[in-house]
């Protein structure tokens, strides 16, 4: 379980038992997403900075073993690895989407007349690896398709205006052809991303949320959770007192519901990333009743338990959460203006 921190470093700990197990130095500025490479390599975890560097660790040795720069003037506050062929490597940056072969770390391709400011996320698309959603503080989000020599004029298939500035988005339902966008007001918004629809637009949805539950207001959104293909969708938000709550979305009508999952006396202070250990490529964590780690701006980690334990007095979670997919979240909450 990799965690960044404030210090611009990246920890290493054991899901199962919090053992910490090392560290990764050498961004000199906000650490702005990690991740773990893909299946064939699954001891090299990847982050990018707003130093403008992606920057790939071993795990096994805790050695910096390749690094891609955008430039001393940019900052990299997303990327995702796809195209038809599993070798790009995409990144949002200051208005622009940059491409590498991760191979041979060769910069293949740089678009600049999509965004007006900073691309915030960068996604390929589950089922569709050729196309890439990137999503951005001027309230748009763009499909591009990476086939051939990948240009802003041959590649742009679809633009939809959030109106805006955007935070976090991710897919989810039947072939993942659904979108939820999560932005700097805290709204949250589904669209069907094939036909550029909108199915809902929850301008209100921390105070939906906020009266679903007996706690504080909620004061901001962290990421949204779903269950693989299927239709179900939690958003998770938090109190500037450390409370967490899942809240099933029902976006048909337009819905909050009361929550499914309540985490509660683990964080005094903002809490800043989710992860769920059904995200885990192994069941050892779920076997131990593990439903997930969080971390926050307070400085400390905390396990989650989802067994029924009554040492457990200040968790509860549906057992509708349990053994649910969902993926971790960036450290870094960007500042729309």
């Amino acid at each position: 379980m990799a965690v960044s921190l404030s210090t611009n470093a990246v920890k290493l700990y054991s899901p199962m038992t919090g053992q910490y197990q090392g560290e990764f130095k050498g961004h000199y500025d906000t650490i702005n997403q990690i991740a773990f490479s893909n299946s064939s390599t699954p001891h090299v975890l990847y982050s990018c900075s707003s130093d403008g560097t992606i920057r790939a660790w071993d795990t096994r040795t805790f050695r910096q073993v390749s690094c891609m720069s955008a430039g001393s003037s940019q900052e990299i506050f997303s990327f995702s690895f796809g195209g038809s062929s599993d070798n790009l490597l995409a990144a949002g940056s200051k208005s622009q989407i940059l491409f590498w072969d991760w191979r041979n770390e060769k910069q293949v391709a740089c678009l600049e007349d999509s965004h007006t400011e900073d691309v915030t996320q960068v996604h390929f698309v589950h089922g569709h690896r050729n196309k890439l959603l990137s999503a951005s503080v001027d309230g748009l989000m763009c499909i591009f398709n990476t086939d051939g020599d990948i240009n802003d004029d041959d590649h742009l298939e679809s633009v939809i205006n959030v109106g805006t500035s955007i935070g976090k988005v991710g897919f989810f339902g039947e072939n993942y052809r659904r979108l939820w966008c999560l932005t700097h007001i805290e709204s949250l918004s589904i669209w069907d991303w094939k036909d550029e629809k909108n199915e809902a637009n929850m301008q209100e949805a921390r105070s939906l949320a906020s009266d679903c539950w007996s706690l504080d207001h909620v004061d901001y959104f962290i990421d949204c959770h779903h269950s693989g293909e299927g239709e179900s969708l939690w958003v998770i938000g938090g109190t500037n007192g450390g409370a967490l709550g899942y809240f099933p979305v029902n976006y048909r009508a337009g819905t909050i519901g009361s929550p499914e999952a309540i985490l509660g006396g683990g964080h005094t202070g903002v809490v800043r990333s989710v992860l769920p250990m059904s995200s885990m490529k192994h069941g050892l964590a779920q076997s131990r009743d593990i439903f997930g780690w969080t971390g926050g701006e307070d400085g400390r980690l905390c396990c989650w338990s989802s067994d029924d334990s009554t040492t457990i007095n200040r968790a509860w979670i549906s057992g509708a959460l349990v053994m649910r997919s969902s993926k971790s979240r960036k450290k870094k909450r960007h500042l729309p203006y």
